[in-house]
């Protein structure tokens, strides 16, 4: 069968690698796709991005199944386009896809729906926001309500950064973000503790199958330190999410969003991705949903699963309710994954574009470059976005899989590079 993925990023040429690895695969197009997918002779690079366009696409090459990566075709309505001719497609509707695309109609669903989740208020006029920061005080969250391509969140300590953040989002909206009604728009809410953990779902419409568990690094310098970016890197799995913290996770978060949008007449279909905030005691809130899967979390998820991915995506889309993945058990290398962004100079503000890459190695069993802004040029690498590759390993430890990622890491070089070196870090503390 063929398949397309859709998306150019670290997490969408995950997902094609570990989709080329099925036997029930002749094909794996990746759309637009990047740098690694065009290395990899298992994969073909497709340079569409128009909605329209990829349905139209599929139609003409027989695609059998489609799986989008990214947010923004999602919010686009790229799974109603496809479904609109016939086409199978995993990923949520463009309804259900507000979960992640817009914050305030998360943060209602989630009040809505009896969700834990963080006090919260919404904005459009910057003056009243202003008022909330100075009657609430700091630490204080003030969150764009739109797609920011994982920049729209400020973690204020202070209620000078929260002030900042208001105006950088509503008055100036540098961000560019807009909301599903037009205009910017800010959820302001309160500053929770903890320690954060992502938990990815797969979901048919009524049925979960959780994913392992995993753990990102948002900020750019060591020991969490510096601002926020897309994320500098992950492992798999957390032990934060003991078997306790999983099931209540399950019980209170996951099955009821997946009920309550249910009842609310937009089933969700696709991977459900909770942002958790654990408490020291076990507490578990949600301090937002993606509606795909996390990048970099995909990455060392996709190293340790050892089902056949794209059986379960057939079992997801099916028509047959009898077919969908009730009774379906996903099996998982017992190893810990880790992988290490490697970011480009200048990130994650202004990354500058155009550098060489080299020291690239070949792939083994265990240690994996995934790639993301890259491009390649007259058969060179090179770069084309701000997180730029995302070397992962896998080992019997969390030491030993970081000792791999790092020594494959070291071999690899280009301008102005910038990358953690201790990623994993608070699963080697425990």
């Amino acid at each position: 069968m063929n398949v397309l993925v859709i998306g150019g990023g670290g997490r969408e040429h995950a997902l094609a690698w570990k989709i080329a690895q099925s036997n029930k695969v002749q094909k794996v197009f990746v759309a637009p796709g990047n740098g690694g997918t065009a290395r990899d002779k298992r994969l073909l690079n497709v340079p569409i991005t128009d909605v329209k366009a990829l349905r139209e696409f599929a139609q003409a090459e027989g695609i059998e199944l489609t799986v989008v990566g990214p947010e923004t075709p999602l919010a686009a309505g790229v799974v109603d386009e496809f479904r609109a001719h016939g086409l199978r497609i995993f990923g949520p509707t463009k309804a259900a896809a507000q979960l992640e695309s817009s914050k305030a109609f998360s943060k209602a669903f989630m009040k809505r729906h009896n969700i834990p989740t963080a006090e919260y208020e919404t904005f459009t006029d910057a003056q009243a926001a202003h008022d909330y920061v100075n009657a609430k005080g700091a630490p204080i969250v003030v969150k764009a309500d739109g797609l920011a391509a994982g920049k729209g969140v400020v973690v204020a300590m202070t209620a000078a950064e929260a002030h900042e953040a208001i105006d950088f989002m509503l008055l100036d909206n540098k961000l560019g973000v807009s909301h599903n009604e037009g205009g910017a728009r800010v959820v302001i809410e309160e500053f929770l503790q903890g320690e954060e953990a992502s938990f990815i779902v797969m979901c048919d419409g009524k049925t979960v199958l959780p994913l392992a568990t995993s753990q990102d690094h948002k900020r750019l310098l060591d020991a969490d330190e510096g601002p926020n970016t897309g994320g500098m890197g992950a492992y798999s799995p957390a032990p934060v999410v003991t078997p306790e913290v999983h099931a209540r996770a399950m019980r209170e978060i996951i099955l009821p969003t997946i009920k309550g949008m249910e009842k609310d007449g937009i089933p969700f279909t696709g991977f459900l991705y909770a942002g958790l905030m654990i408490d020291p005691q076990g507490q578990v809130k949600t301090l937002e949903f993606n509606c795909r899967m996390g990048d970099p979390e995909t990455q060392p998820i996709m190293m340790r699963l050892k089902t056949d991915l794209v059986d379960v995506l057939l079992a997801a889309t099916a028509n047959n309710a009898e077919e969908r993945f009730d009774d379906f058990a996903l099996e998982w290398d017992r190893r810990t994954a880790v992988g290490v962004v490697m970011a480009a100079h200048g990130y994650p503000m202004s990354p500058r574009k155009g550098d060489v890459i080299g020291g690239l190695p070949q792939d083994t069993d265990d240690a994996v470059v995934f790639h993301a802004g890259t491009q390649m040029v007259d058969g060179l690498i090179t770069t084309t976005g701000g997180r730029v590759l995302c070397v992962t390993a896998l080992g019997g430890t969390i030491k030993l899989a970081q000792q791999l990622a790092y020594e494959t890491a070291k071999g690899i070089h280009f301008d102005g590079v910038q990358y953690r070196t201790d990623i994993g870090y608070r699963a080697m503390a425990r």
